[in-house]
């Protein structure tokens, strides 16, 4: 199997409750940083174990899959035995000897569609521009480090082709223009958006994820951007935002990043 089919396999795993599948695919010290479960393969298969024994199936249906190196990022639509459906970024770390070392996420409940009638997850299309991955992660790291951390706002415009923006946020409308018009509300209700630091930039092609961390509204947060690039432009956007729970209800040590 390649490596985006393995980590496919082991989510499925959540549905079939096959433990033995899943303890195939996972390195004996596998690292969790989703803080809700315990880290380590037995700690992950005993999950499986659990969702597969529940009265309510778990549903698990992947939307996409991309490839960096040695890490699978996907994103999916969850619903955990029957507690309502989740839209999530999943990255997974492959080890030399091919098995799931490592894994970070971040979940959001589904919403109905944005201002724009975009959802989360909709415009599924295949990774083209292969020969411009690293060109595509530069210039979104520029971004993160321009636009999203605040350091030169004025270079905005230039990562945008005019207007022509595509929104998945839930609560922001298409173009440039909405995403304006949204951070201008926020701060008219006195709520930041901050990042402060960014952890990963993966990349396939014309897509680019980013993992970084920091507060909104004065709430320690982590975000999930991705980011589709057309002709040296961000184009499209997928976000999953979530608040890091409190240290004390950790079910691991390993940290959110």
């Amino acid at each position: 199997m390649t490596n985006i089919e393995k980590a496919l396999t082991l989510i499925n795993c959540f549905v079939t409750g096959d433990t033995e599948t899943a303890k195939e695919l996972l390195a004996p010290g596998y690292i969790q940083h989703n803080l809700a479960y315990g880290t380590g393969a037995d700690a992950f298969v005993g999950s499986v174990a659990y969702l597969g024994s529940a009265p309510v199936k778990t549903t698990v249906n992947n939307i996409r899959a991309y490839e960096d190196g040695d890490k699978v990022f996907l994103q999916t639509v969850y619903n955990f035995a029957g507690m309502g459906e989740q839209v999530a970024f999943d990255i997974f770390r492959f080890d030399a000897d091919g098995k799931i070392a490592e894994h970070w996420d971040n979940l959001a409940a589904k919403a109905e569609p944005n201002p724009s009638g975009h959802t989360q997850i909709d415009n599924v299309a295949s990774v083209k521009d292969l020969d411009k991955t690293e060109a595509n992660r530069e210039l979104v790291k520029n971004f993160l480090y321009d636009v999203m951390q605040g350091n030169n706002p004025q270079k905005t415009p230039e990562y945008f082709d005019d207007d022509k923006y595509i929104q998945h946020n839930t609560g922001i409308a298409d173009g440039l223009s909405g995403l304006g018009a949204a951070l201008a509300s926020l701060a008219e209700a006195g709520i930041q958006m901050i990042y402060t630091t960014v952890h990963q930039v993966l990349a396939q092609g014309d897509y680019v994820l980013a993992v970084s961390e920091g507060t909104f509204g004065g709430v320690p947060t982590s975000y999930y951007d991705l980011w589709r690039v057309e002709n040296g432009k961000i184009a499209e956007h997928w976000d999953v935002m979530e608040t890091i729970a409190d240290k004390d209800t950790w079910q691991n040590q390993n940290g959110k990043f």
